[in-house]
């Protein structure tokens, strides 16, 4: 990579970007609280699980799809598959979370002078991959390493949820970060090699936790 395009990756990863990305939990506040997830062994097995089965499945094969197509500003590929993916959003807290950061990070390359982000701003069911993609392109990040950030910065995310709700300490968030991360240059390898037949995972207790969540009496996360 030139030093410019992993100056700008760091930058994409960054957990200053102000898109939101701490305003949702994906039901794991709901599982701290039913008891599911209570430690730090069983939220490395819950965000494990969730990396290879759901995101290594489902948004890391179709980010890949979006990153060419934004890349031959192919208009109407990254709309079809920016549907797909908010079409395999199982529950509508998930599909908020995703279309509130897209359309933020829509915003804000809009108002860092990326011209092919601003027609996003104003479209509904925007997923935060399709934006990422446009960002990765623009700033001439690579799509192998644009994935790896893509997964990245998920994991940091509900790494510092569970940080929070459970609580743990920031001594076991480094941990889990350092163990979970290990398994992002595999499932990112699994996801770029991916058909379109086989894109799709469920997890059904994720599904669950995201949709009990809303009845939840007191919550630190939007549902």
């Amino acid at each position: 990579m030139e030093r410019l395009a992993l100056l700008r990756l760091l930058q994409l990863t960054s957990p200053a970007l102000p898109v939101g990305a701490y305003a949702y939990s994906q039901g794991l506040e709901w599982a701290v609280a039913a008891g599911w997830v209570s430690d730090e062994p069983s939220l490395a097995s819950w965000l494990g699980d969730q990396l290879t089965h759901s995101f290594g499945a489902v948004d890391l094969p179709i980010f890949a799809r979006l990153y060419p197509a934004a890349r031959s500003n192919d208009e109407a590929g990254q709309l079809s598959w920016s549907r797909h993916l908010m079409a395999l959003r199982e529950t509508r807290e998930l599909a908020a979370d995703d279309s509130d950061r897209g359309r933020a990070l829509a915003r804000l390359l809009r108002d860092l002078g990326v011209a092919a982000a601003g027609p996003w701003v104003e479209r509904e069911d925007v997923p935060f991959a399709a934006l990422t993609a446009i960002a990765a392109v623009a700033w001439d990040i690579p799509l192998e390493p644009a994935a790896y950030a893509h997964a990245w910065g998920w994991l940091e995310n509900q790494v510092l949820a569970g940080v929070k709700l459970i609580p743990l300490g920031q001594v076991a968030g480094q941990r889990l970060l350092l163990e979970l991360a290990r398994a992002i240059p595999a499932v990112c390898d699994a996801a770029l090699a991916r058909s379109d037949d086989d894109i799709g995972g469920i997890l059904p207790i994720v599904a669950l936790a995201s949709c009990l969540h809303e009845t939840q009496y007191t919550r630190l996360f939007r549902s």
